[in-house]
């Protein structure tokens, strides 16, 4: 069974994060092992710069990162793939890999080294979302990816 995993930086989402994000898990269930993993946010308090408040959230990050995992980094740089395309993607990584872990970074995004750790950088979109809301639409095209290679009618 596939393991999908999120390490996203950021604890305590808002309750309509988690009501958006457990919709989606409860729906997976047969389709893989669904879990989030969270990263304390840097303390922003400090005198200290984004790089090295990113660089602290990354390192925490990529101690979670499993040597054998497919790592998609979430980067408004990253490419744009289709619903059908990200299906493809996973149809093909499973292929090579049964875990799965997609790193969403906090308030700044990912540090340089997730990025270079990274197999795989996507952007949802061009545009800035709130990294809680992140999770949410990952979440759901997860799901959706998952209903296409499973030739469910969800996607349309």
């Amino acid at each position: 069974m596939l393991k999908i995993e999120l390490i996203a930086v950021g604890t305590k989402p808002p309750a309509w994060v988690l009501e958006g994000v457990d919709q989606y898990t409860s729906r997976l269930t047969r389709e893989c092992r669904f879990t989030i993993t969270e990263i304390r946010t840097a303390d922003r308090n400090r005198q200290q710069s984004v790089d090295k408040l990113k660089a602290e959230e990354g390192k925490a990050m990529l101690s979670t990162v499993s040597d054998s995992a497919r790592v998609v980094a979430m980067d408004r740089a990253g490419k744009n793939w289709s619903t059908e395309q990200f299906a493809g993607k996973l149809d093909s990584w499973s292929q090579q890999a049964n875990h799965f872990q997609f790193l969403i970074g906090g308030p700044d995004g990912l540090s340089e080294s997730c990025l270079t750790r990274a197999d795989e950088s996507w952007s949802l979109s061009a545009l800035t979302f709130p990294h809680f809301l992140v999770r949410v639409m990952l979440v759901e095209q997860i799901y959706r990816a998952l209903m296409v290679n499973a030739g469910h009618p969800y996607h349309k």
